[in-house]
């Protein structure tokens, strides 16, 4: 059984339809990618994963239980995080409250104090910055930070709305880095919508490009990152 399907979904935004009957599958352990234009549908979906926005078709299906229609918290205490685009940060609290953000479902203090020296040990610039306010790191260092407060509420899934979105180039590499570190050594699956389509190919085991809501191909990343098609569209200017 898929740890997460996403059955024939469609969403509207009043009359305009962004997703039409889309279906893709996550296995445990695997990373994949939704790569395409802005405007492709693809930050839709994890917003109708994590309960953000409504289906009006469809239905998600998360370790064997229909989520669709859940509320948002009750998502997240079920094991599907999410870093949003933009970053979002709590920008007057300090590194260590912005973390401490993630384990708000959590009663654990023993876990959550292990947890939290994992992340400081994975993104030791986070340590540099502990108890400085969010709002004065660079857009890598609070990628990084972001990254850590979803993992704080110890998920399944991780959901990455365009991670190397306005990073400077150098920590785009990092940023990947951690997303395999995620996937293999923390052993959470993600699912990883990115512009930087040779980036998110070559992280990621299965891919879905899509195109004005609809799933264009899809298949082994390794395979797509050759694929005319793939080059032509969404490789072409990008190095």
């Amino acid at each position: 059984m898929a740890l997460l399907e996403c059955k024939n979904i469609s969403i509207n935004y009043e009359q305009i339809r962004a997703v039409k009957d889309v279906s893709l599958v996550l296995e445990e352990g695997e990373t994949i990618t939704l790569i395409g234009a802005n405007g492709a549908g693809k930050s839709s979906i994890l917003k109708a994963i994590t309960g953000l926005k409504g289906l009006n078709s469809g239905e998600i299906i998360f370790n064997g239980e229909r989520i669709d229609g859940m509320s948002p918290s009750s998502i997240v205490e079920k094991g599907i995080a999410m870093t949003p685009e933009g970053r979002r940060v709590f920008p007057y609290m300090s590194v260590k409250d912005n973390l401490l953000m993630g384990a708000f479902t959590r009663k654990d203090k023993d876990g959550i104090k292990e947890d939290l020296e994992k992340i400081l040990t994975k993104f030791p610039r986070l340590k540099e910055r502990y108890k400085q306010q969010a709002s004065t790191m660079s857009g890598g260092e609070q990628q990084m930070m972001v990254i850590g407060r979803a993992l704080m509420s110890r998920p399944k899934i991780l959901l990455m709305d365009e991670p190397s979105l306005g990073i400077a180039p150098k920590l785009v590499q990092n940023i990947a880095r951690s997303i395999v570190q995620i996937n293999q050594e923390d052993k959470i699956s993600v699912i990883l919508v990115e512009q930087n389509s040779r980036m998110a190919l070559k992280i990621s085991q299965r891919a879905y490009a899509m195109q004005l809501g609809e799933v264009l191909l899809s298949g082994k990343s390794k395979d797509l990152i050759h694929d005319e098609r793939i080059i032509e569209l969404y490789l072409g200017g990008s190095h």
